[in-house]
């Protein structure tokens, strides 16, 4: 994926996170089934977040932006701030 492709998936998925929310709200969906469908679409997130910061590193280094790869989930979620 290039940063648009990236960048048009985290828009795509934060759409999706609103209208999650709006389904709950309005009764269509319950709260478990929220937070499965929040925790996943969170952690996609963090990916595509991760590999963007990827690319861009690349980019700033010289390096070519194509070679950053979609880490695991559990790597991505073990980062410290």
């Amino acid at each position: 994926m290039d940063q648009e492709q990236i960048l048009s998936r985290i828009t795509a998925m934060v759409e999706d996170e609103k209208k999650l929310r709006d389904s709950l709200a309005a009764g269509e969906i319950d709260v478990p089934t929220e937070h499965e469908r929040l925790g996943a679409l969170e952690r996609e997130l963090d990916q595509c977040w991760d590999l963007l910061r990827q690319r861009r590193a690349k980019s700033e280094f010289g390096e070519d932006p194509d070679e950053a790869a979609v880490r695991p989930v559990a790597e991505v979620e073990g980062y410290q701030s």
